[in-house]
């Protein structure tokens, strides 16, 4: 671990890099910026004393979705890929911190997904074309975050073999709960203060579950976690978590369990870090994706009519969105 001093508008680190280390401010004020030094540049967060940032990429090695600059003179802790665990060992508080902080990320990344999203069933309701300013302006957003985009690369391989490595039920566990078939284990609007991780079974999430809309999601078997939003933010549960097989056989993780957790099982931490980090990846990736389409309507609009493979385009993701 390092400490660095940054004048006032000194660069930290540029978009697109390749990056091993993650920082915290211990004076000054950061600001994460995507497109710095472009036309339409926008600052994305202003961050200040005790906060993170750069933390994605001491989990996996990944270029810097954004570049960061000193606001004023700045001092930092910076803290390689190859001493996270003994930056937490000497404060357990700092895995809930870094945690929260990646919460976050997802938490906001989740709401723009559902913005972009509603976007494009807007334009596929109105046959691909924007009918209003708002509209209009929203496509021209949309556009823009899409040409910014620098890393739409798949998942890599390493993340998904940690993935799904064996092991979670390996060493100092938590609470452990075995389900019946059927059992709902949280439901779709609750407000959640915990994260589960399946060690055997499997589980169902749904949305609208036991109405004439109910829809399965996902499903999640072994060596898989969900509901961290919930631990980390306390925020609602975006769905229902039914077990679908008997014995189904979740271990239940809180926020207040993190210390002790790192304390006996380091691995298991690193697994959910790691599983965070999966989730945002993955996210991003579906949301530049959605971008990317809006991007082809802001290019066409005002050249002609907008061609009817990209309607289809545009009502096929809107019909996935919703079966």
């Amino acid at each position: 671990m390092t400490e660095k001093q940054f004048k006032k508008g000194e660069i930290i680190f540029r978009e697109g890099d390749t990056g091993d280390t993650l920082y915290q401010i211990k004076g000054g004020v950061v600001s994460i910026v995507a497109g710095y030094g472009e036309s339409d540049e926008q600052i994305l967060v202003v961050l200040g004393k005790d906060e993170f940032f750069g933390e994605m990429a001491v989990i996996e090695a990944y270029p810097r979705s954004a570049t960061a600059v000193a606001k004023e003179d700045t001092t930092v802790i910076e803290i390689g890929s190859g001493q996270i665990s003994e930056y937490f060992k000497n404060d357990p508080d700092r895995v809930i911190a870094i945690m929260k902080s990646l919460g976050g990320r997802l938490r906001d990344l989740t709401a723009d997904y559902s913005d972009v999203s509603a976007t494009i069933a807007e334009l596929g309701a109105n046959d691909g074309a924007a009918k209003s300013g708002t509209l209009a302006e929203k496509i021209k957003k949309f556009a823009i975050i899409y040409s910014r985009s620098k890393a739409k690369d798949a998942i890599s391989q390493e993340t998904l073999r940690k993935l799904t490595q064996s092991g979670h039920a390996d060493g100092y566990t938590t609470k452990i709960e075995k389900y019946k078939k059927g059992t709902v284990i949280f439901k779709e609007g609750e407000t959640g203060d915990c994260m589960y991780d399946v060690h055997s079974g499997s589980v169902g999430i749904y949305k609208a579950f036991g109405t004439a809309d109910e829809k399965l999601l996902t499903k999640l078997s072994f060596n898989e976690f969900f509901g961290e939003l919930g631990m980390i933010d306390n925020v609602k549960r975006s769905g229902t978590a039914v077990a679908m097989e008997d014995e189904t056989t979740v271990e239940i993780i809180s926020s207040s369990d993190l210390k002790e957790l790192f304390n006996q099982n380091p691995p298991k931490v690193e697994m959910i870090l790691e599983h965070i980090s999966y989730r945002l990846r993955k996210l991003t990736k579906e949301y530049i994706a959605a971008c990317g389409i809006l991007s082809k309507i802001y290019d066409v609009q005002g050249k002609g009519d907008v061609s009817d493979a990209l309607k289809s385009e545009v009502k096929g993701y809107t019909q996935k969105l919703y079966d």
